[in-house]
């Protein structure tokens, strides 16, 4: 997906391409005649305004129009970053399916749709490849408000044969008066592994009629293929479509298959062999992820990566590439994550091209907190045979390194695309007194809701949850972490941490993963919400933290949290920032671990910041000290499942107003909850009933609308709080 992140998306991803460690993009053997060039009607691209153009190219034209397009990508992906590997792979089958079929009248679903970049350039979209002052006219998703030729919005995965069963449903039921023709529902690129696919699948075979299933196998998902599925698959592809078992044929499917997946005849062919079929059929094409990526050895330990350049002497740019079928566990070269250089076949990194501008900057918060939690759950694997980290595919994105995986072994799991299946496996763990760690982006445990309601909170088991991209973030509208809050902090029996700093987010993975039976241990699942940007940037740079200085106020004398204690009962430690801390499990109990802790003590007013929020709440009171003489109290509430009733109490001396930021859906959300508090706990001497003031985000879809700009647009900064603040004075 991948969100992306994705999961998925990821659209927070991020790797270096090949050559730009230089800085520079190398579009190597590239003739210039086919170069890019947005407004020259001597490129084919240029003059394709909507699929009737491509109906309309010479049979010899079409390899021409797949190799315009390879380059357009890959200048793309080097000015602009996104799912180029496998979009490359797609080229030949997008020229295809629009030369055979006739859209919107034809109706094609692109799964997760991160690989629709081709069928945008088709549809009218070119120049926002082209050109890159237009760059940002189009998503990294298929979308109707784009073009009456996108069906849904989808940066999620599985769902196209089922949304295919539906449009044919209607179809087959209002008859020959229907506006839709043929329905063909792409999926591959790792979506099929998403058990929704596979109902979709079993409903498709059931509803019978016009569907046409294209399976683009290009033998890799995010991180590698995994799953009882792929050994079939291997050998389908091996006997040219002939093998049994054939999955698609025991769902009781037609199948076909097409070996030549990026030879744009062999699919106009196939294409055209089950155009207007009367029943559902499965296209098996196999593809080359990456395929036309500069395939220059850049690091001398990749063994099995090609180290030919792109040679476009070939009919559509695509080389020969021995960078299949590994052998090595985790199906996938040994690209270390999606930050290094891509290229063809079984590459990890390919899934996500940042820009070249975007080379050398230091992690992200999810590459950067998500490496610290491996590094300290790590020392534990050899004590700990029950201790199991779970990915749902977008490992890399979330800094579970390839060097991490192969470390840990069996102690790492990566389930494929299968949110629901990893909740529901870890709370198998759980059961069995084993100790799972599921990781992954917030958007897309969305997928896994009724998981955690059942299977993990009604069995009260034992899973920890790393919920990574959560609040507020400049993403698409298919990977927004904006509601993480509403949905981990009011299922029951489910604790969620906020942690604002490395050294609680540590000690807080250190408590939720505390084996069975360990003093103090949480009786139940434990979400911790992964450090988002603001709280990594403050951690890079203290006077963003006018107020402690980065310097962590300790709990009450009685549950402080210890800067170093002995890790003899199950406790971790892990070395942390500014390199002088060590952190280690503490055994505080239930109680402490959701205790607020206030940072400061004021008067007048209370601002109270959960997690990414918490920066903007000390820089609040600083405001509020220099230009009003007014020393708010700050607090940091670490947590949102429930409210800290003796701190909400303290505050009702001095206190006409308590103030929550939140950077998250508001309605429904956390800081309407001490609004209710208050409320409903009124009290006789109205001087003793603060005014609550609630920041956050309204309940709306945003897409791609830049994190500084969000923050305005709910008066989540300084000025605007603080107006609000001094306003009600």
């Amino acid at each position: 997906m991948r969100s992306a992140s994705g999961n998925g998306f990821d659209s927070s991803d991020s790797f270096a391409v090949s050559g730009a460690a230089e800085g520079t993009a190398r579009l190597h053997d590239i003739p210039p005649s086919i170069t890019p060039s947005h407004g020259d009607d001597s490129h084919l691209l240029s003059r394709i305004a909507s699929p009737a153009d491509v109906k309309a190219l010479a049979p010899n034209e079409l390899a021409e129009l797949c190799r315009e397009i390879r380059a357009t990508l890959l200048a793309y992906g080097h000015q602009h970053g996104g799912h180029i590997g496998s979009n490359l792979g797609m080229v030949e089958a997008t020229v295809a399916l629009h030369r055979v079929f006739d859209s919107p009248r034809d109706r094609i679903v692109f799964d997760v749709s991160h690989q629709s970049y081709v069928h945008k350039m088709l549809t009218g979209r070119a120049a926002a490849y082209l050109d890159p002052d237009r760059f940002s006219e189009v998503t990294g998703f298929t979308n109707p408000g784009e073009s009456k030729h996108d069906q849904f919005v989808l940066g999620h995965t599985g769902t196209s044969i089922s949304l295919a069963c539906g449009l044919a449903k209607t179809r087959d039921m209002e008859g020959p008066n229907n506006s839709i023709g043929n329905v063909i529902a792409v999926i591959g690129d790792g979506s099929l592994s998403s058990g929704v696919a596979f109902e979709g699948l079993n409903n498709a075979a059931e509803q019978g009629g016009n569907l046409i299933i294209v399976f683009n196998d290009n033998e890799m998902s995010i991180a590698g293929d995994f799953g009882g599925m792929y050994g079939p698959l291997a050998r389908l592809r091996a006997s040219g479509g002939t093998a049994q078992p054939n999955l698609f044929n025991a769902f009781g499917l037609d199948y076909r298959y097409v070996e030549a997946g990026n030879d744009v005849s062999a699919l106009v062919a196939a294409f055209e062999e089950v155009r207007d079929i009367d029943h559902p059929v499965v296209v098996h094409i196999h593809t080359l992820k990456g395929a036309g990526y500069d395939g220059e050895e850049t690091h001398a330990d990749r063994q099995t990566a090609s180290a030919s350049p792109v040679s476009f002497d070939s009919p559509t740019g695509v080389h020969p590439t021995d960078n299949v079928n590994h052998s090595e566990p985790w199906h996938s070269d040994h690209c270390n994550l999606s930050d290094h250089e891509p290229h063809e076949g079984q590459c990890e990194a390919s899934h996500w091209q940042n820009p070249d501008a975007a080379i050398g900057k230091p992690d992200d918060p999810r590459k950067h907190y998500g490496k610290m939690a491996m590094a300290a759950l790590e020392p534990r694997f050899a004590a700990e045979p029950g201790l199991v980290v779970i990915s749902p595919a977008t490992p890399g994105s979330n800094g579970i390194t390839h060097e991490f995986r192969e470390r840990a072994g069996a102690h790492y799991v990566d389930t494929g695309i299968t949110e629901s299946h990893a909740v529901a496996y870890a709370a198998g763990i759980a059961r069995a007194g084993g100790t799972p760690v599921v990781a992954t982006t917030a958007s897309f445990f969305q997928r896994a809701y009724d998981q955690f309601f059942q299977e993990m909170s009604l069995n009260r088991s034992r899973v920890t949850v790393l919920d990574f991209l959560g609040g507020l973030s400049g993403s698409d509208n298919t990977h927004s972490g904006a509601y993480d809050v509403t949905m981990f902090s009011n299922i029951p029996g489910a604790t969620m941490l906020v942690p604002t700093s490395a050294r609680d987010y540590l000690a807080d993975l250190a408590w939720a993963t505390a084996p069975a039976g360990s003093a103090d241990a949480p009786a139940g699942p434990v979400v911790i919400r992964v450090p988002g940007e603001a709280i990594l940037t403050a951690e890079r740079d203290a006077t963003l933290l006018p107020v402690t200085g980065g310097q962590i106020a300790d709990r009450p004398q009685s549950t402080s949290l210890p800067v170093s204690v002995s890790s003899a009962s199950g406790g971790i430690s892990a070395a942390t920032v500014r390199g002088t801390v060590s952190v280690t499990a503490q055994h505080a109990g239930v109680r402490h671990m959701l205790d607020w802790r206030v940072n400061q003590t004021g008067s007048h007013a209370a601002i109270i910041g959960l997690g990414n929020a918490y920066p903007l709440a000390e820089q609040t009171a600083a405001a509020l000290s220099a230009d009003y003489g007014i020393t708010a109290t700050v607090i940091d509430p670490r947590q949102c499942t429930s409210l800290d009733s003796d701190v909400l109490e303290s505050l009702r001396d001095g206190h006409q107003q308590v103030i929550t930021l939140e950077d998250g859906q508001l309605e429904g959300g956390w800081g309407e909850k001490v609004t209710a508090y208050y409320a409903n706990h009124h009290v006789s001497d109205g001087s003793r009933n603060p005014h609550v003031l609630n920041f956050g985000a309204a309940k709306e879809f945003t897409d791609r609308v830049p994190l500084g700009e969000l923050n305005e647009r709910y008066g989540l900064t300084v000025e605007q709080v603080t107006e609000a603040i001094t306003r009600c004075f």
